[in-house]
């Protein structure tokens, strides 16, 4: 399968503003990934993010931070530009 690449918000919950979520995508679920914005404080957070990889495992990679409570938005447009 061809590598795609996939840009998203994420919206975190309190619950998971400090745990290694971006982590988890690259080892266990094989995902790149890229921040190109965040903003995180200790009761909420957000990130614009660049999931590089198979397209089966962006989504598996997608279900374990919905699985999470984290909202995952499809980012459309140049996520640099803004």
């Amino acid at each position: 399968m061809a590598e795609v690449h996939r840009p998203v918000r994420l919206t975190f919950p309190q619950t998971q503003v400090r745990e290694p979520v971006v982590y988890h995508l690259g080892v266990d679920y094989g995902v790149i990934t890229s921040i190109r914005r965040a903003s995180i404080e200790d009761h909420f957070g957000w990130m614009v993010l660049e999931m590089s990889g198979e397209p089966d495992r962006l989504d598996a990679g997608e279900a374990y931070l919905r699985s999470l409570g984290i909202e995952v938005d499809p980012i459309l447009g140049d996520i640099v530009e803004g």
